[in-house]
Order: structure tokens, then sequence, then C-alpha cells
């Protein structure tokens, strides 16, 4: 059988001291923290979009990557190929999961039947593939937005047939979901908005995506799968404003259309950025609403204003965001999904490997340092110090309900004199420091 990535053997853990570029310095899949192992609490999956099909371009240069399939012309000799070596290749990252979108695993073809077939012939060799080495999906999903037959939207467009046609492959994708063990089924809006309001009927879109939504729901239940269904937020890019905004705009419109029951959210880093929002304060708004599912796990470039997808490698971001995914009891059924691409520059294979190297060290660190912090309980103190008024007396009887407006001024009248304390913002970034750097 043909080798992929014939310049590394395994990747496996040698501890911090290590100064090996293909060895985890941080990830030791084994390694117990709190109740459960380092693979258990991160579940880490592979993209297949931007590990195997990414080219390399961008809006200003086409694809630069070299890939070991360069050599091959047929479309479908190039998905096979591709097949094999994402096995590979988790396999030597010790990778549990992987995500797809339908077209990343054949290429489309002159007619949605040929699509279809062409799609199969892939999902027979994962199948086996998933069979030989253990390795499951987390999610599935269908690209809805990269051909021109959506450039008004998907289930969003101002097109029936259009609709019809998006629905035709989000069930087949499903179907492929369900039959490859898919633990969770992703939906993202990518050209569900608008670029101006001048041509938009609001109300009749977001009634269709909601209408597009029931039905997914409604198959799913019909065909047996019992899988989570996720809903990943992005404000804008490729349209101007896109109606998964961020986690508070979809909570609202899942609640508006009797859809919070069905649906938790599938959170990236980067689409947090680019809401104006950090990755924690995304993750918070899920995890205490219950709706936190899954996350895309990257980051972009604050310097910038699109979507760069970097690898993860900020310890602030990843401390805070096991911080709130341990809070949260976990992910699972979903998990850690490295929905990240290597630098334009970074072009030779042996650079996915350093890439998803980086990005599984600096989650472990996170999450060794999120697990102490937690165990300390120093924030949750100082938290519940800071809100103690809410406890006992007058704070209490809001809490309770048992005051309003008149109870309230009454009680101000009375209260001649009102004492601040302190939030305390640099120390408490201080212990942070402590816990993530020792």
């Amino acid at each position: 059988m043909t080798v992929y990535f014939p310049e590394v053997t395994q990747v496996s853990f040698e501890g911090t001291d290590s100064t090996n570029p293909l060895a985890f310095r941080h990830y030791n899949p084994k390694e117990v923290v709190g109740d459960k192992t380092m693979e258990e609490h991160l579940r880490f999956s592979m993209a297949y979009w931007h590990t195997l099909t990414g080219a390399g371009d961008d809006m200003f240069g086409s694809g630069s990557v070299v890939r070991p399939w360069d050599n091959l012309t047929d479309p479908m000799d190039i998905a096979k190929a591709r097949a094999y070596a994402s096995f590979e290749f988790m396999q030597k990252m010790q990778i549990p999961f992987f995500c797809f979108h339908d077209i990343d695993l054949a290429p489309e073809g002159d007619t949605l039947r040929e699509t279809f077939a062409n799609i199969d012939t892939i999902v027979d060799i994962i199948k086996e593939l998933m069979a030989e080495t253990g390795i499951k999906l987390l999610w599935g999903t269908s690209n809805l937005f990269g051909h021109p037959r959506f450039m008004h939207g998907a289930a969003t467009s101002p097109n029936a047939d259009v609709f019809a046609y998006a629905a035709a492959r989000v069930k087949r994708a499903l179907e492929i979901t369900k039959e490859l063990g898919g633990e969770n089924y992703v939906f993202w809006g990518g050209r569900e908005g608008y670029e101006t309001l001048l041509n938009t009927d609001m109300g009749l879109e977001l009634d269709n995506l909601a209408r597009f939504l029931h039905m997914a729901v409604d198959y799913a239940r019909e065909i047996g799968f019992t899988g989570q269904f996720l809903i990943e937020p992005k404000p804008k890019e490729p349209t101007k404003h896109q109606y998964d905004f961020d986690v508070a705009s979809v909570l609202g419109f899942l609640h508006s259309y009797g859809l919070e029951k069905d649906f938790k959210i599938n959170i990236e880093a980067n689409h947090a950025t680019l809401a104006g929002h950090t990755f924690q304060h995304e993750l918070r708004v899920a995890r205490i609403n219950g709706i936190l599912g899954s996350v895309d796990a990257n980051q972009g470039d604050e310097l910038l204003g699109w979507d760069t997808d970097q690898f993860p490698t900020n310890l602030y971001a990843t401390t805070l965001a096991m911080y709130e995914i341990l809070q949260n009891g976990g992910l699972a059924p979903g998990g850690l999904n490295f929905d990240a691409k290597v630098r334009r520059g970074s072009f030779e294979p042996i650079d996915l490997f350093y890439a998803h190297i980086a990005g599984m060290d600096a989650f472990a660190h996170g999450l060794k340092a999120a697990h102490k912090l937690l165990e300390s309980g120093e924030l949750e103190e100082f938290i519940a110090e800071r809100y103690s008024s809410y406890s006992s007396g007058i704070g209490e009887k809001i809490v309770k309900g048992e005051v309003g407006f008149k109870e309230l001024a009454d009680y101000a009248l009375e209260n001649n004199q009102i004492v601040n304390t302190s939030g305390r913002q640099e120390l408490l970034e201080n212990i942070l420091n402590r816990y993530i750097f020792g």
C-alpha cells in the first residue's frame, strides 16, 4: 500500500523536555486529568477539507501546497488517494476522529446523481478504513456554499429549486453520516444571509431556514439517526450579514422557531473573533444556556479582517476554552475539530504534522491549566464573594422575586450609603498567568 507521509512514523508523547518537533510535549492521550484521560477530554478531530483538500490558495493567489497526490490527474484517483492518506495521517497523529463536508470526499459530477455516485465510492473506502483503524466520524455536513448555484444562499435562496437541491444534498449527507456512525451533524450557513436588504425578504428567508432545519430533524428521525444536531455561528464572510451571527443570535432563532430542543452549538474560535467576541464569551453564552455542543478549534488574526483559520497556539485562549468546557462537563458527543489550515507558506506535507502537534499541545496545556484552576476554586470563590449581596438581605429578596420597584425604592430611600468593592481584574489575570505558566 502507498505510504503518503514516509518522513513520519508515529507522533508520540515525549514530555516538556523534548525538543523533537515531531513529538508531543503536553498531549499524552492516556494521562488522566480529573476523572478522564486527555483523549476523552479533548476528542480531537481532523478536518478533511483543510487537511486533505486545502490547496493553500487565498483571495490574492492560487494554490501553493505540495501534496503526495499531485502527480494524479483523474479527480476520483485523487479522492481515493486522499482517503488513504487521511487515515495514515490520523493514525500517525493519534487523532481519533475526523469531520467532512460531502464534496470534500469526492468531486462533484455533472449531475446530482453522478455526484452521489462519486461520494458513495469514496464512502465505501472510508468505511473499510474506519473498521481497520478504529477511527470514528465526529460529524458530517454538506457544502451548501461553494458552488455558484448557492450564490444567493441555500435554504435562504430566493430560488425554490436551489432550496430543493440543498435538501437533497443534506438528505444524502445525513444518510452517509448515519452509515459511518457519525456522532453529530453540523449546519453552517455559509451563504444563509444577505448582501443588501434592498433585494431581501428577510422574513421569508428566516422562515425558510427554519422550515429547512425542521425538515432535516424530521428526516433524521425517520432514518433513525440519533446523533446531535449542531449549528455553527458566523457573523459575516462570505455574505455581509449571516443569520447565524453569534451564539446569542442562534439561540434567539432556535427559540423563535421551536428548534431549541433539537440543536446545540458548534463554536469556532475564529468566528467569535469576527463577531467581535472572545472565544470564551461564545463558549460561556452557550454553556450557561445548555447548548454548548462542539468546538472548531482554530484562531484568527486580530489584525486581519477575515477568517484566517490558523492553528490554535494561544495558551490563554486554549486555557479559558477548556475552563468553560470542563464546567460544561465536557463536549461529548462533540469534540475539538481542527478547522484550521497551515499557512500558505507552509506548503510541505510535513507542515501538516507540525501544525496539528502545535494545536494538540496547546489544548493539552490548556486542559491541565484549566483543571488546576478549577480545582483551586480561586476564581469561583472570588466571584461568589463579589456577588454575595444577592445571598442575603435585599439581594436575596430580588433573586427570589419577593420585591418589586415599590419595595426597592423604599429600601433605596433608607440606604444612604452604597459601598462597592474592587473587581481586581489585574489580580485575577495574574492568577490566571500563574496557572498557565507556573
